[in-house]
């Protein structure tokens, strides 16, 4: 078996609403929110349950009731006490009279489904989430916001899977989410209350904005149409050691005794766009087309300048709060330079991208554009004239807090095959050593392929064996 070739079967399927009653109320997406396409995000858990008589038997009633059925019991009822404060998840996104994505919050709640595995916790191929994760372990959404799977394995381990709609919560948002869940199962008080005050990223007027933004951001009309190739993107997970990212961080950095020190993310990234830059050399007039590199800025940050009570408010603020800045190099140069010229051409497009002005231009850009649909210009770019990829960083991934009373995820990934053109890769924290990152592709088979072949050392395939998954004690009940 490599892991994949299981069978997954549904038990039971219900929806889940808010525990109280919620007043019925449109909730209009936020300019930042527009420029998200239509996708859906996912992200899973995978918990080591050990059971004290081997596999179980997912015929057994009373086994089910007993184990698995008690603690989805347990998950549902969290789910409908979290669903009170985050409403949002538990709505329907509709089109106004203009076409305009808004959110209807009507308490329809969440699809959430029980399902099977006939496939032990480490027997999962995590290497290829394509194989194992795409639809087995998380849930094709088709309705509401939010959908949930909850999956059993034979060992006794348990999967969370969820997938929600992007044009509602970022990543960040989704994580508070997940961490108030956790919190309501275990009967805990929220840590954070979640706030939708749009208002807090309404725009100026008379508006104003760089007309740089022009470069980054263009209306979906003007994307032209998708161009099959002959390549294909493809999803895999990797780990890479605490070392290998402080000898990258140093190379980026210039050496020991630089005077300018590039962060991890821009080390890891700087190393990424000269891999990709390298896979696309074979390419039809290759030395007359460039290689985009887009970083995904949080925003949330950027706002208060200084102001504490802003500062509080962005924080529980629920919703997009993103840019997507990318830089633009001619292939031959990224291949040629050091990795320190990279990390510097990194560091300086970000510049621009991490300031309060940059994010109040955005919604500005966003009004003066309104209703015409616009998109992050690189989404849509990893076509013929040069391959295109986004890096978002999953550092702030809290992964260990998204315990629901039978223990820390062994593995926490958000998996997201987002559609758009361009490749998307995502770091995270390692759960099995402190300091490693997991790091989460999604490029094209080609680049995976160069970048097994030329950094095998660095971006290691992640196996059962590096998540120590035969380590974890017995439950204690």
């Amino acid at each position: 078996m490599n892991g994949g070739e299981f069978m997954v079967r549904g038990r039971r399927k219900e929806v889940v609403a808010a525990a109280l009653p919620v007043q019925e109320h449109w909730l209009p997406l936020s300019n930042l929110d527009l420029l998200l396409p239509a996708v859906d995000v996912s992200v899973f858990f995978c918990y080591k349950i050990d059971i004290p008589h081997g596999d179980v038997d997912v015929d057994d009633e009373e086994e089910y009731f007993r184990g698995f059925g008690s603690m989805v019991r347990a998950l549902k009822r969290g789910m409908a006490e979290a669903l009170v404060s985050y409403y949002a998840f538990g709505g329907e996104v509709v089109n106004n009279s203009v076409g305009e994505a808004e959110l209807l919050c009507n308490n329809r709640g969440v699809d959430f489904m029980e399902a099977q595995a006939d496939v032990r916790l480490d027997g999962l191929n995590f290497y290829n989430p394509d194989l194992s994760i795409e639809g087995k372990l998380v849930p094709k959404k088709k309705n509401g916001v939010l959908s949930v799977q909850v999956t059993e394995l034979k060992c006794g381990g348990v999967v969370v899977g969820c997938t929600f709609d992007h044009r509602i919560a970022d990543a960040y948002s989704a994580n508070l989410f997940l961490v108030s869940w956790a919190e309501m199962v275990q009967s805990k008080p929220l840590s954070v209350i979640p706030s939708f005050r749009r208002s807090l990223l309404n725009p100026r007027h008379p508006g104003f904005y760089n007309p740089s933004l022009d470069d980054m951001y263009v209306p979906i009309s003007s994307l032209p149409p998708p161009q099959p190739g002959a390549d294909h993107l493809i999803s895999r997970l990797y780990y890479v050691s605490f070392e290998q990212l402080t000898l990258l961080q140093t190379l980026a950095s210039g050496g020991g005794g630089g005077i300018r020190r590039r962060t991890k993310l821009e080390s890891l990234s700087a190393f990424l766009w000269k891999m990709v830059a390298k896979s696309a050399s074979v390419m039809e007039n290759a030395e007359k087309k460039t290689c985009k590199m887009g970083i995904v800025v949080d925003g949330r940050g950027r706002f208060s300048s200084g102001d504490d009570d802003k500062t509080a408010r962005m924080a529980t603020y629920f919703g997009n709060v993103l840019s997507i800045p990318f830089g633009e190099k001619i292939i031959g140069e990224l291949i040629d330079q050091p990795l320190s010229w990279v990390a510097d051409e990194v560091h300086e497009y970000l510049k621009a991208a991490v300031t309060k002005e940059h994010f109040l231009g955005l919604i500005d850009w966003v009004e003066a554009h309104r209703p015409e649909p616009a998109i992050a210009k690189i989404y849509g770019k990893g076509s013929s004239d040069g391959p295109a990829f986004v890096v978002s960083s999953g550092q702030m991934f809290p992964v260990a807090k998204v315990d629901f009373g039978w223990g820390k995820p062994a593995l926490g990934s958000y998996h997201f095959p987002w559609g758009g053109d361009a490749g998307y890769v995502m770091p995270m924290p390692s759960p099995a050593r402190d300091g490693d990152w997991l790091v989460y592709l999604h490029l094209l088979k080609g680049q995976i392929k160069l970048i097994e072949d030329a950094a095998s050392h660095i971006f290691r395939p992640l196996t059962s064996e590096y998540l120590k998954l035969a380590d974890f004690p017995p439950l204690i009940t």
